[in-house]
């Protein structure tokens, strides 16, 4: 009779044990998002640089707290929250640099674009440098993107000229993968504009 009791005794311990491995078993698995890039059929090299130089992207540097795997949103009182089960698939300043790099290779002609770091045997002439200070993303709003980027002049070591461009994308559900397409539509705007202003820059040798 005690060993019949002592088993009923652990009997509750072993449903409890029991109920949390299947409630551990029962966690969502994490979900991955990449950004994306135009693709080489809706580009028509629509800009040409005047000088035909190898243009060089990067580094991208993006603040401390969106260098993690978790896709961060703000509230309407700004308050940061970071996704538990939803991230991005790679590190998103690389994901980003990558990104921008395919943009512009796909949309300028007359120039090679190479991605930082890259071979110091390519003679890039003209380096594409980005700090990203801010990317706000509200679900059913809007993605807030603000970046300062310098164009230098490698041969030279002289800044060529430095733009500060804010955008805004809307976000339209509190789904993830929109954040995903936000900020993709970001890039090829961004890139548009780095382009449009790279088109018009004339190089001259000391």
């Amino acid at each position: 009779m005690k060993k019949v009791s002592f088993y009923f005794m652990l009997l509750p311990i072993l449903i409890l044990m029991l109920s949390g491995c299947v409630s551990i078993s029962r966690s969502p698995s994490p979900r991955f998002y990449r950004l994306t890039s135009i693709s080489q059929e809706s580009s028509g090299g629509d800009f040409k640089m005047k000088s035909g130089a190898v243009i060089g992207i990067g580094p991208i540097k993006i603040p401390e707290y969106l260098n993690r795997p978790q896709i961060a949103t703000v509230d309407k009182n700004r308050m940061i929250t970071f996704a538990q089960f939803d991230r991005w698939a790679e590190p998103l300043d690389l994901s980003m640099l990558r990104v921008l790099s395919e943009n512009l290779a796909s949309s300028m002609a007359g120039g090679d674009v190479e991605m930082y770091p890259w071979n110091m045997l390519i003679p890039v002439r003209l380096q594409v440098a980005l700090d990203v200070m801010q990317i706000d993303v509200e679900f059913e709003k809007d993605l807030i993107f603000v970046v300062r980027w310098s164009v230098l002049d490698i041969k030279n070591k002289s800044l060529v000229f430095s733009r500060r461009t804010v955008l805004k994308e809307p976000v339209k559900s509190s789904n993830y993968s929109q954040v995903a397409a936000a900020l993709s539509s970001v890039l090829r705007r961004l890139g548009n504009e780095i382009i449009q202003e790279l088109s018009q820059v004339t190089i001259q040798d000391k």
